[in-house]
């Protein structure tokens, strides 16, 4: 009986793949030229996208066509766009061209580069991707770097790792039952991830303590000496110090140098968390934000959140990836192969045994933009917060709540003197959320030493003057029309 040519129940053909596969670039290449006259916010309420959706599977499959109109019709005005130059809320992510082309490479490719053996030219790639964007940012050579998908678990890694340092490489077997307490150190501008991976860690919240901040919302080395001494003291191990480059709240700089400094002389693994500030280090002029970070025992950054490569993508560096492997290299007899001893494998570097081949599109973004092309974008970014900057310090009626170290401008608007921190904390709610309500721009919030503070992020790609000036706009008309 001859072979059936037909795809299997589902799947498509070749040729009908191929016409879809056009009509999906057609709509990408739209998409992308378009994306800014799109409302950055969807207009949707919680359950409208589901409700609008089968409750149940089909049981026969189901034309593309049906499909892909379903996704043009309900998904996308379902989504919040992160594609677009005014989403200005969290820190942006911007797929540029070539990522996108790349993931959905390596979406066709379909690698799983647990072994070596089981992805060759994935692994291989990505060490050269992370050679290559380590000096970039003027990074050491000695730093052995692999990719995670977020700095979350990028720096749930690099503490992974500090938990062997700090216990001679016992948790491993043993856990850390019997053991004195561990602690981690981060300033109080930490990002919350910290905590949550001393929470996985198994050393609870309160295996963090948060060190005082300076005028600049950096961590203080004085206080983090009398820290570890307090704790020594009370019997707590000191485990490791979580500085940050380029805070959440503030992106503010920790004084890298100086805990490096603490650091060697407790004895202490240091991590430096630098997923988004990281990439100021691609400028030449801007890599004095890195200074320390060659001290650093592990190092994050995240290329998906200002290298324009379409999320996920976080790379994850350590002077010691002896620790990092001990932390996590666990081969059963079916994943041992011939190449053991002399080829690497990327599962013993992670939680994860799956790799997808994530270092494809970081490498296909560096070649398309150059190492220039990307510097000028983060250099234009950085002029355009430092702008914004200004006119709100020279608007009567407006306040900046923070320096403006890098591409993030914290604002808020004073309607009246002499107006109570919680009315003003309503009064700049209620303005954020009306200029979200417009459509034309995304902001988001946080809290500085208490008070409530509009994040404006600059950082996406398509981002330009123009769009800056029409969100300030929008904010300056905004604060005249809600209540204060």
């Amino acid at each position: 009986m001859p072979d059936d040519p037909r795809p299997p129940l589902g799947d498509i053909s070749p040729e009908t793949f191929r016409r879809h596969a056009h009509e999906v670039a057609d709509w990408i290449a739209d998409y992308l030229a378009g994306v800014g006259d799109l409302p950055v916010l969807p207009r949707v309420r919680p359950g409208d996208v589901s409700g609008a959706l089968p409750a149940s599977p089909p049981e026969e499959p189901e034309p593309l066509d049906a499909i892909l109109r379903d996704f043009r019709e309900i998904i996308v005005p379902g989504t919040t766009h992160w594609n677009h130059p005014r989403f200005h809320a969290y820190f942006c992510s911007s797929g540029s061209g070539p990522g996108i082309l790349g993931e959905a490479l390596a979406a066709a490719l379909n690698v799983n580069a647990m072994v070596w053996r089981s992805g060759p030219a994935p692994t291989e790639l990505e060490k050269v991707a992370l050679d290559w964007l380590r000096d970039m940012l003027g990074l050491p050579g000695t730093f052995d770097g692999h990719i995670e998908d977020t700095a979350s678990v990028g720096n749930l890694v690099a503490l992974a790792a500090a938990r062997e340092h700090a216990t001679g490489g016992q948790a491993r077997e043993k856990g850390l039952a019997g053991g004195p307490p561990l602690r981690v150190y981060a300033s109080e501008e930490a990002h919350s991830s910290v905590r949550k991976a001393a929470m996985v860690l198994g050393l609870g919240t309160e295996g963090v303590r948060g060190i005082p901040t300076d005028d600049a919302f950096r961590m203080r080395p004085d206080a983090l000496e009398a820290a570890l001494a307090e704790d020594r003291r009370a019997g707590w191990k000191p485990m490791a110090v979580a500085a940050t480059v380029g805070t959440t709240s503030t992106t503010s700089v920790d004084p890298v140098p100086a805990l490096a400094g603490v650091c060697e002389r407790e004895g202490i693994w240091l991590h430096v968390d630098a997923a988004y500030g990281g990439s100021m280090g691609a400028v030449p002029e801007f890599r004095h934000v890195l200074d320390g970070c060659d001290r650093a025992d592990s190092f994050v950054v995240n290329p998906h959140k200002w290298l324009f490569v379409p999320i996920d993508l976080s790379a994850v560096y350590s002077r010691r990836p002896d620790m990092v492997r001990r932390a996590f290299s666990l081969v059963p007899p079916y994943l041992m192969t011939p190449e053991d001893g002399a080829a690497r494998n990327l599962m013993d570097y992670g939680p994860a045994l799956g790799r997808r081949f994530r270092a494809l599109k970081l490498w296909m973004v560096i070649r398309a933009f150059g190492t220039r092309g990307l510097a000028e974008r983060i250099r234009a970014h950085v002029a355009l917060a430092a702008e914004l900057a200004g006119w709100v310090d020279g608007a009567e009626g407006w306040e900046r709540m923070a320096p403006t170290p890098m591409s993030l401008v914290l604002l808020r608007h004073v309607p009246r003197p002499g107006v109570s921190e919680d009315a003003l904390e309503k009064h700049n709610r209620e303005l954020m959320e009306a200029v979200n309500a417009t459509g034309r721009a995304f902001l988001s919030h946080t809290l500085v030493r208490g008070r409530f503070a509009i994040r404006v992020a600059v950082g996406n790609l398509r981002t330009t003057r123009e769009d800056v000036e029409e969100v300030w706009g929008l904010l300056r008309k905004k604060a005249g029309e809600v209540g204060g």
